[in-house]
């Protein structure tokens, strides 16, 4: 039987008045990489925000249905915000370290949930910045600006920034648009080790990425302008790259629009 991470029942979310999802209901498994994909403007980053609460912060939001993050209403009031971010890390599209250095980027997270010990901090960067593949390029520059890293390097700081509080999930939005290929290649080839031990759940515009690092897609489509993003199709990626089963995801897929 395979672990459910995530289960959405019947979501619908508004921004103000303006509804932008309707009637998500999805099973995301555990330890794999499900991609979200679906033309721009669709709800991707909407539907993705909603896994940690991220659109908590932004005013005159409302959501209907249920989010369970492994059994647990994550919208119930007992819940823990900062915890669930902590547990459901997010990497943004645009790499965003914070002004100081490597090392205190990927030491921040453990600090603020109170860690406070130098060797066992040390521990955790070190670990956090391997995971993440950046530690060889790195260990000799642990002190200087992480703004004076490469963009590529960036992203992959910001990920061990995210792996040094101990996540479940990683939350993924578009992660390579602003970088160069061959930073995109070792941010793949990272997600594929990674999933070893999380769950990962990316948007992406990238069909061919999508092929080629997720083991599930899901398509979502607004049919109108105005109306909300539906989930149209959800399965393995295999079946939704070689035999969607609905007419709307084959023509997305094939560039019929989009």
């Amino acid at each position: 039987m395979v672990k459910v991470t995530f289960k959405v029942q019947n979501l619908d979310f508004w921004y103000g008045t303006f509804k932008a999802l309707e009637n998500i209901t999805i099973d995301i498994s555990a330890n794999k990489v499900t991609a979200f994909i679906g033309p721009s403007g669709c709800g991707k980053s909407t539907f993705l925000r909603c896994l940690n609460r991220m659109n908590d912060l932004i005013e005159e939001t409302r959501i209907e249905g249920k989010i369970f993050l492994d059994g647990e209403d994550i919208y119930s009031g007992e819940v823990n915000v900062a915890d669930l971010r902590r547990r459901v890390g997010m990497i943004f599209q645009h790499p965003n370290p914070f002004p100081m250095s490597v090392y205190e980027n990927v030491a921040y997270g453990p600090r603020i949930h109170g860690i406070k010990d130098k060797k066992r901090l040390d521990e955790i960067v070190e670990k956090s910045l391997d995971k993440a593949a950046l530690w060889k390029e790195v260990k000799d520059k642990l002190h200087t600006p992480a703004l004076s890293l490469s963009g590529g390097q960036q992203q992959r700081l910001c990920i061990a920034r995210v792996l040094a509080v101990n996540p479940e999930v990683i939350l993924m939005d578009e992660p390579c648009s602003a970088i160069d290929p061959t930073s995109t290649q070792k941010i793949e080839d990272l997600i594929d080790e990674l999933k070893q031990s999380y769950t990962i759940i990316i948007v992406t515009h990238n069909m061919m990425q999508a092929a080629r690092v997720s083991d599930f897609t899901a398509f979502l489509l607004a049919e109108n302008t105005n109306g909300p993003a539906k989930l149209i199709e959800y399965d393995s990626t295999e079946v939704i790259f070689t035999n969607p089963k609905d007419k709307r995801t084959e023509n997305y897929i094939t560039g019929r629009f989009g």
